[in-house]
């Protein structure tokens, strides 16, 4: 499945990965040893308040602006105890945009106590020719996953379950217990099978000069046995801040040849009110002036 190499630069260096079709589950033993990740309630009602925004700057190795990532957290209209993760993906004010412009948009529906995918929507624009339209149905109490590409035929594949995509995975991922050197498994579906993903705790670390200004941080890296999109090295690297918040102020995914770097330019949740609101100044002047147009 194509998907954006900006995404990867953020959760999808986390989590995502690329291939040309889906295949039948091959299920992977746990790792000896690393326990399956577990959600904290508390800190799920500041993560799911229903009500979070981010906007990441992507940029290449020496500070190319390549895109824009914009993701949110809202309520599901259509359920009770359910969530939308909505992530637009894009090459807006980046280098690219004019040679080869993108527009990916990514709606995962979640619900229940673990907040596991009930439903996942992909819409891509990439280049001047390229659109695709594809669907994921997870019926988690059936082990099975309903596929759509376009309008070609509906495929059935197996999956262990509970299992997430690679949007919920990076939320719930938040949701688990930060120990320094104390590993923890994230089931996730990418690369054409079942990821058990072991995800690093490497300790903490001072991010200075965010939007946040200088933040203690949670340093969390995930450790990856597929290479994702530019062959990937696996090498990704995630600074959440240090508190219940867990707000993921900068990422760096390295390449084969250099890196992509993904800083936090704007945040909102009321439910971390010492965080919300805040975004670089010439963000502030473009909301500023939407508001005045309004």
């Amino acid at each position: 499945m194509k998907i954006s190499w900006i995404a990867v630069a953020f959760l999808l260096g986390f989590f995502l990965s690329t291939g040309t079709a889906l295949a039948t589950e091959q299920d992977a033993n746990p790792r000896e040893g690393i326990p399956f990740g577990v959600m904290d309630k508390e800190l799920m009602a500041k993560i799911y308040s229903g009500n979070e925004r981010f906007r990441y700057d992507v940029s290449y190795t020496g500070g190319l602006k390549l895109g824009e990532l914009y993701l949110s957290v809202e309520p599901a209209e259509e359920i009770k105890n359910g969530y939308v993760i909505h992530a637009r993906v894009t090459t807006d004010n980046g280098m690219f945009s004019k040679i080869y412009p993108i527009e990916d948009v990514h709606v995962t529906k979640v619900r229940g106590p673990k907040r596991l995918p009930y439903h996942y929507e992909i819409w891509q624009k990439e280049g001047y020719n390229y659109e695709s339209h594809r669907v994921f149905r997870f019926r988690q109490d059936k082990g099975i996953i309903l596929y759509q590409h376009n309008d070609k035929p509906v495929e059935v594949f197996q999956v262990k379950m509970p299992i997430q995509n690679e949007f919920s995975s990076f939320f719930s991922s938040r949701l688990m217990d930060f120990v320094p050197d104390q590993p923890f498994l994230v089931p996730t579906f990418a690369d054409e099978k079942r990821n058990e993903v072991v995800v690093m705790v490497r300790g903490r670390e001072v991010v200075k000069k965010t939007i946040l200004g200088d933040v203690d941080t949670m340093v969390v890296e995930p450790i990856m046995e597929f290479s994702g999109l530019y062959d990937k090295r696996g090498d990704t690297v995630i600074w959440y801040s240090d508190d219940e918040c867990r707000v993921p102020v900068k990422v760096n995914s390295k390449l084969v040849l250099g890196s992509l770097t993904a800083k936090l330019v704007s945040y909102h949740n009321p439910a971390c009110p010492e965080y919300d609101g805040a975004m670089l100044d010439k963000y502030r002047k473009e909301a500023e002036i939407f508001a005045d147009e309004r």
